[in-house]
């Protein structure tokens, strides 16, 4: 029972993230610079940035972590849902609310409580689509996020089994509210918890394959998202324990998506080159269109 119900919620978390990603790219335009690609260099920072940021974290006081962590998501969430919300203070006011939720339910139900990780949840999700739209909207080209996610198995999976820093960590944020995770929990045995760097990977690849290809990359990247993100290292954590009698301590989603996410890349770029933004059909209503006029006159540059 409790393998079936961690894969099914592990799959509906990463789904219910990846279509707010595919719903908010496909109705809003995000702000973007005028010109420039992604190239190698940024995959570099953006890898460097992965590597520092636990560090930090495991610098800072215990009670210092969740009120960094809370002035994080506000932050991503101010900047991703200004398109939807030009009013500041309406969309402040809306972010306050959000995060509030998190802290009130965490203190009136406690970590492991449904309502915590429902509000906890859903903070998370709403600043994984916005992080996923500034990049992909922003520049970022499918081969760039296969080389991304790939470099960041090999991280996942050497600070989980070499160095074991993703164990500190999870540790650094116990007990705390904001816990930068999606999760779910049905009473004390029931329970599935999906890291953010995941949901990331996972809406990065998906939103990125959909601006290249449309429909073959939306369906290729659900469809490696349920069998390598969901069902692969949940299977795998439970075969482990059954063949040898002692659970793994951790198994990286990562170790099974980046491989897979690379063969998708190489299936669809059999279709053709990549599709840029300019080519990408936009279905917001007219109010969004007129407040991103300026951003798609800049489309007409040779951005990704």
């Amino acid at each position: 029972m409790t393998v079936f119900f961690q894969i099914a919620a592990t799959a509906v978390l990463a789904l219910a993230v990846v279509v707010g990603t595919i719903a908010y790219f496909r109705a809003v335009r995000a702000a973007r610079p005028p010109v420039g690609v992604f190239n190698g260099r940024d995959i570099f920072m953006m890898m460097g940035f992965v590597l520092a940021l636990p560090y930090v974290y495991l610098a800072l006081p215990g009670a210092v972590l969740p009120a960094v962590l809370a002035l994080v998501f506000a932050g991503g969430l101010s900047v991703g849902y200004q398109p939807l919300i030009g009013n500041g203070r309406l969309r402040w006011a809306l972010i306050a609310v959000l995060i509030a939720s998190v802290l009130v339910t965490h203190l009136a139900f406690g970590e492991t409580a449904a309502p915590y990780w429902v509000a906890n949840s859903c903070v998370v999700g709403l600043v994984v689509v916005s992080a996923t739209n500034l990049n992909v909207q922003g520049g970022m080209r499918l081969k760039n996020v296969v080389w991304f996610l790939l470099a960041l198995a090999v991280y996942d999976a050497f600070f989980a089994w070499v160095v074991p820093l993703t164990q500190e960590l999870a540790a650094a944020v116990q007990g705390y509210p904001y816990a930068p995770a999606a999760g779910l929990r049905l009473g004390d045995d029931l329970g599935a918890v999906v890291g953010m760097g995941d949901l990331l990977a996972y809406s990065l690849f998906t939103t990125a394959a959909y601006k290249a290809y449309a429909k073959p990359g939306l369906r290729t990247g659900i469809a490696l998202v349920v069998l390598f993100g969901a069902v692969a290292p949940v299977a795998a954590l439970h075969l482990i324990a059954a063949a040898t009698g002692d659970a793994p301590g951790l198994i990286p989603a990562q170790v099974f998506f980046g491989p897979a996410a690379f063969v998708g890349y190489l299936f669809l770029r059999r279709l053709g080159p990549e599709r840029r933004m300019v080519d990408v059909p936009f279905r917001g209503n007219r109010r969004t269109a007129v407040r991103q006029a300026p951003v798609r006159t800049a489309e007409a540059h040779p951005v990704g």
